[in-house]
């Protein structure tokens, strides 16, 4: 499998903690499955990561990582957690997306 496939699903997983961690907060009754839920996501993120930064430099995989977690995180509070959606967030947002992509495409050189 690709090293950037790899890195995708690290990042997903990525977003599964904090998912975690918020639900179980909001469901205090099953609070120890939505922990659960978060432990293992950080788990198999990690172990994706490893895998990924075995073809991708530790300081792209990482950035891409981190920012498509951060990214999909905002984007999962604003879609299912009434999080702020105003303009200036989603310009930030975009300047992480952006700071991913221009460092991918200045390491090919």
């Amino acid at each position: 499998m690709s090293a950037w496939i790899y890195l995708i699903i690290a990042a997903v997983f990525e977003v599964g903690w904090p998912l975690g961690f918020k639900l179980s907060g909001l469901h205090p009754e099953r609070f120890w499955v939505y922990i659960s839920l978060a432990v293992i996501s950080m788990a198999l993120s990690g172990v994706f990561l490893y895998f990924a930064q075995k073809t991708i430099p530790v300081s792209t995989a990482y950035i891409v990582w981190t920012g498509i977690g951060a990214v999909g995180t905002f984007l999962l509070g604003i879609t299912f957690f009434n999080d702020s959606a105003s303009l200036l967030r989603m310009f930030f947002a975009l300047l992480i997306l952006a700071g991913i992509v221009g460092l991918e495409l200045t390491s090919q050189g």
